[in-house]
């Protein structure tokens, strides 16, 4: 291979980039040139079975030909594209000076947005923000919670099983935290969880296999009930900006000893409405009194120590607020049912 043969290619490949039309076009001659097999590929191979002499002039030679037949391609695709854009510009209806097309807004998801109005309640009473994995141990989950194994407690959790054992788990409320949090945390503190949980639910418009809670959590010494009703009444009045009545109605929860139902009155009437389903009163949250049984769990002495909890259910939250009909919605990530929030 001359140095005359490497400056004809050259001339050749340079020729028949600059005479293509579309870009597929530059790209099958950017093959058979430098592609596996193309021509600088033959050059190279030849050469071992040259003179040690030619050796290095023909390598200098191929490279060159290969920069040369790269910035030829580049500078064709440029040209086509501004050809393109000219040909756009011409034609009919085209304006340039036109403002361009207004941009589409985005807009934070309703669970986004409650859920960091809550943070911001909570957080101004004093009030931690905590976060745990959704994987979640057994133990965390149930054990840790005073719910064994052989409880009947389970049978309320339609739990989603990782593998083939019964020890990891999609997390069914954000509980786990709380344990978590007592063994991680030294009393007094209060803390909230936020976040996502899961349960093998038959769907419908009112029950949803993915959802989303807040835990809550106040460990100290001497907290009692009263505590709670006043943090429950505190919270209602700041997320909806005027005192709402509420009641405790006895509930049980395996985690809790004393156990609650927490109802307020309904916000958006006096006489009854859909919302609260001719009752005046909405079903807000469980809560209760810490079980002796989980703090131990925590690492913390029961004897010393007590602590409320409490489950606000976000997703439940979500559909007051904006008045939702159906929670499969929510996750269902509709564009036209998310502008709506915008």
């Amino acid at each position: 291979m001359k140095a005359e043969d490497l400056d004809r290619l050259q001339a050749e490949a340079c020729d028949a980039v600059r005479a293509g039309a579309t870009k597929d076009e530059l790209r099958r001659i950017e093959r058979e040139h430098l592609g596996k097999g193309g021509v600088v590929a033959d050059i190279l191979a030849s050469i071992p079975s040259l003179e040690p002499a030619e050796r290095r002039a023909v390598g200098q030679g191929a490279n060159r030909l290969k920069q040369a037949i790269l910035a030829a391609i580049e500078a064709r695709e440029n040209e086509l594209d501004a050809e393109a854009l000219a040909a756009e510009r011409k034609a009919e209806g085209f304006d340039a000076s036109l403002p361009p097309p207004a941009l589409e807004r985005g807009a934070l998801h309703p669970v986004t947005r409650v859920t960091r109005e809550l943070e911001d309640i909570f957080t101004s009473m004093g009030y931690r923000v905590l976060d745990g994995p959704e994987v979640e141990l057994d133990y965390y989950n149930f054990e840790a919670l005073n719910i064994p194994k052989d409880h009947p407690a389970r049978e309320m959790y339609d739990t989603f099983w990782c593998g083939e054992g019964e020890n990891l788990l999609l997390r069914t409320h954000t509980s786990p935290v709380q344990i978590r949090a007592l063994q991680k945390l030294e009393p007094p503190f209060r803390a909230i969880v936020p976040g996502r949980c899961f349960r093998n639910e038959t769907v419908d418009a009112s029950h949803e296999h993915t959802f989303h809670q807040m835990e809550g959590l106040v460990v100290g010494e001497d907290i009692t009930v009263g505590h709670l009703i006043g943090t429950m009444k505190t919270f209602l009045r700041e997320l909806f900006q005027r005192d709402l009545e509420v009641r405790l109605r006895p509930g049980y929860f395996p985690f809790v000893e004393p156990g609650f139902e927490l109802d307020a009155r309904c916000p958006f009437c006096e006489q009854g409405c859909s919302v609260c389903k001719r009752t005046t009163w909405i079903e807000l949250c469980p809560c209760g009194m810490v079980h002796p049984a989980v703090l131990r769990h925590g690492g913390v002495d029961p004897e010393r120590y007590t602590g409320f909890a409490f489950g606000l259910g976000l997703s439940r939250l979500v559909m007051l607020r904006y008045r939702i009909d159906d929670i499969r919605q929510i996750m269902a990530g509709d564009v036209r049912f998310l502008e709506q929030f915008a």
